[in-house]
């Protein structure tokens, strides 16, 4: 098995990669940066994010598994105090040739400009803002117009970026299994001229939303964590991404739910 891993670059991401490298140097693994079987990451969600798209035209062959180093880690599920067990635990993997891998869906991303067309993906989520006014688009379901929004942005996320961002817009939790996008407001106004819906949208596959943003506005887009400013945008096209999903290695078990209750509720009862 050919494994990298990317850090997050402090002290102590550093010294697990060492400590990593060290402790698989028994198993019949083999440190490859540029065609990697499993990616290791360490330090937060975003090093697993940087991760992914620095890999993500190898999706069918790269799976990925995190340390986090941080407060938090959605992704990155394994402990700094657990990286004895996680390289114990690959490297029998390797021996054994059995990667036991999880998919999930991603989201893609067609940008039309007037020079063509765009297309990326996003394991979390694609945002649109506007920058020195208020966001202003039309936003069409399937083809079909459904609302003129007005306000500070949109939000489009993946069932695993559904935790994320789109959660604090009070969007739904989707569990990862569901191929499925996720529409959310970002601050919309809504009066006599501008009516939305004011609350998320679930898109099932082979489903697309298109935005079709006012005529040369200034537009920050972020896709999961690159941030880039636009004003020739004249659509973009959301919809689970058809025949491309991200592979996360299991090494034990880790319900989405109990991720989801160890992140945001913790283990205490109420007796």
């Amino acid at each position: 098995m050919k494994y990298n891993v990317i850090h997050r670059g402090d002290d102590i991401s550093f010294r697990l990669m060492q400590t990593f490298h060290q402790l698989v140097e028994k198993y019949d693994l083999v440190h490859e940066e540029k065609n990697p079987d499993l990616v290791l990451s360490i330090g937060g969600d975003g090093t697993l994010l940087h991760a992914f798209h620095q890999y993500k035209d190898q999706l069918e062959t790269t799976a990925f598994v995190g340390i986090h180093t941080g407060r938090l880690g959605f992704f990155a599920d394994w402990k700094p105090d657990e990286v004895e067990l996680l390289a114990e635990l690959i490297g029998q993997s390797a021996e054994q040739n059995d990667l036991r891998i999880v998919k999930y869906p991603l989201v893609e991303i067609q940008i039309t400009t007037p020079l063509g067309i765009e297309t990326q993906l996003a394991l979390n989520e694609f945002t649109l803002k506007g920058i020195d006014a208020t966001l202003t688009a039309q936003l069409h379901i399937n083809d079909e117009p459904l609302e003129t929004f007005r306000g500070d942005g949109i939000c489009i996320s993946t069932p695993a970026g559904s935790t994320a961002y789109n959660k604090s817009l009070g969007g739904a939790i989707v569990h990862p299994s569901l191929d499925a996008i996720q529409i959310a407001e970002i601050a919309s106004i809504n009066n006599r001229v501008y009516r939305t819906l004011g609350s998320a949208i679930i898109l099932p596959k082979h489903h697309h939303c298109d935005i079709y943003p006012r005529a040369s506005q200034n537009i920050l887009l972020s896709l999961d964590h690159v941030y880039t400013q636009r004003n020739d945008i004249l659509s973009i096209r959301s919809m689970v991404a058809a025949g491309k999903k991200v592979k996360f290695a299991r090494f034990r078990p880790f319900p989405f739910w109990s991720r989801v209750r160890e992140a945001f509720i913790g283990y205490e009862s109420v007796q």
